[in-house]
């Protein structure tokens, strides 16, 4: 425990308490709902008989349904609890995902994808609730950058095995989904509800109706949705890195496919790396306002030098400090947001967070095909797309700086009893 101090922090003991390693080991199939299908969906084109204009559909069937969901969800859980929900999300995204493997139907297809989405928005923000509602201060802080980390690490490893097995069998890529439900019988077994047993919002005196209108007038504060607002911000970097890495590469670059796979897995574990120093951060500096700062301008900053990048070394370069920015910056939002409302409406506000980083996730890619189309007739295509890509990478960071100056300058948050 000592050495893990020593790269932790304090607050390294976290990683013994069972509560927190089933909530880990739960987090590690959400990130899977994407980056376990990013390195074999072109060898799904002929199987579902789609074709490369359609079978991204499979992506975006996954992303959809969360940005309505989730906040629904976020309601539900502090409602009835943390713990059903998580079984739920577990169950259902391990289903449907591997029930993919038992049809070859593009539609049936689509549709256990959105099933899919919908355990998805049932277990990441959730698990971030029950974090924020187990721990506190520089222990909660570091509980959400290790969680963070356990996703970038998951979305390393996994992702390699889907690109083996796929070349075995189509099929088998989707087999790794059943291990939620090992995990699900572990969560059932020894997790507890972590919401204040004092705390009963299904009491008579607290209908739904209340409830929703207490979350409304706590979202109307200006604190809250900057807050909201920012939390968006670090999707459009990433996702915007996601979707032309391989272009940049290959088409721009000279790379190869594989080299796009080194530096998408290098810019997953710099974010898993840097993600683990959140408590530390946290400890070290009173206010969170100016890491937060140059955390935004190093994930902006990065992935300007990606989309720039004359050769793959700077591009490298380049992921690792965008990579470093995206896991600080995420990790800590998180953090801020489970502790700007009560227990009894903590889960509805992280959803409506994790719905924001959903709904930029889903737009990004649109927005940016959109703007390239429309500039290659003038710039040509590749100098369209470092452009677009750099003009993105500008305007996430310097909302998400925006956003956190107005939640430095706004009052405390009113929660009227």
């Amino acid at each position: 425990m000592a050495s893990l101090s020593s790269v932790l922090g304090a607050d390294a003991e976290v990683l013994t308490e069972r509560p927190f390693q089933l909530l880990f080991v739960a987090n590690l199939l959400p990130p899977l709902g994407t980056a376990l299908l990013s390195p074999v969906l072109g060898s799904l084109i002929g199987p579902f008989g789609a074709t490369p204009a359609n079978i991204g559909l499979l992506m975006s069937a996954f992303t959809a349904p969360a940005v309505v969901v989730i906040p629904i969800i976020g309601v539900i859980a502090d409602r009835y609890g943390r713990r059903p929900v998580i079984l739920f999300g577990l169950l259902v995204f391990g289903s449907a995902g591997t029930a993919i493997a038992l049809t070859t139907d593009f539609r049936v297809a689509l549709f256990l994808r959105l099933l899919q989405g919908i355990g998805f928005a049932s277990l990441t923000p959730i698990i971030i609730t029950s974090i924020g509602d187990l721990y506190a201060g520089t222990k909660e802080a570091t509980a959400q950058g290790l969680r963070f980390t356990g996703s970038g690490l998951s979305q390393t490893v996994f992702p390699l095995g889907a690109g083996v097995l796929v070349g075995v069998a189509w099929q088998y890529p989707f087999l790794l989904y059943a291990i939620a439900f090992p995990i699900a019988a572990v969560v059932y077994v020894w997790f507890e509800e972590p919401v204040d047993p004092d705390v009963d919002p299904t009491a008579d005196d607290a209908p739904v109706r209340r409830q929703l209108a207490d979350l409304r007038e706590l979202v109307a504060q200006r604190r809250a949705w900057a807050m909201i607002l920012a939390r968006g911000t670090p999707n459009v970097v990433w996702l915007g890195f996601l979707t032309y890495n391989s272009i940049l590469v290959v088409d721009l670059l000279g790379g190869s496919p594989a080299q796009a796979g080194l530096l998408a897995a290098v810019g997953s574990l710099s974010y898993a790396l840097a993600a683990t120093q959140a408590g530390r951060i946290t400890a070290r500096f009173e206010s969170r306002l100016y890491p937060l700062v140059a955390m935004n301008a190093a994930m902006g900053g990065g992935l300007c030098v990606v989309f720039a990048a004359g050769s793959l070394p700077i591009a490298f370069l380049g992921v690792v400090v965008m990579g470093v920015g995206f896991g600080i910056v995420l990790s800590l939002y998180r953090s801020i947001i489970t502790t700007l409302a009560p227990p009894d409406l903590r889960g509805g506000l992280v959803s409506l967070g994790e719905g924001t980083g959903r709904l930029t996730s889903t737009l990004t890619p649109i927005v940016m095909g959109g703007a390239i189309g429309a500039a290659t007739p003038r710039l040509g295509f590749e100098l369209s797309v470092q452009v677009v890509g750099v003009g993105m990478s500008v305007l996430a960071a310097a909302v998400g700086s925006g956003a956190l100056f107005v939640v430095s300058a706004s009052p405390p948050l009113r929660v009227d009893e």
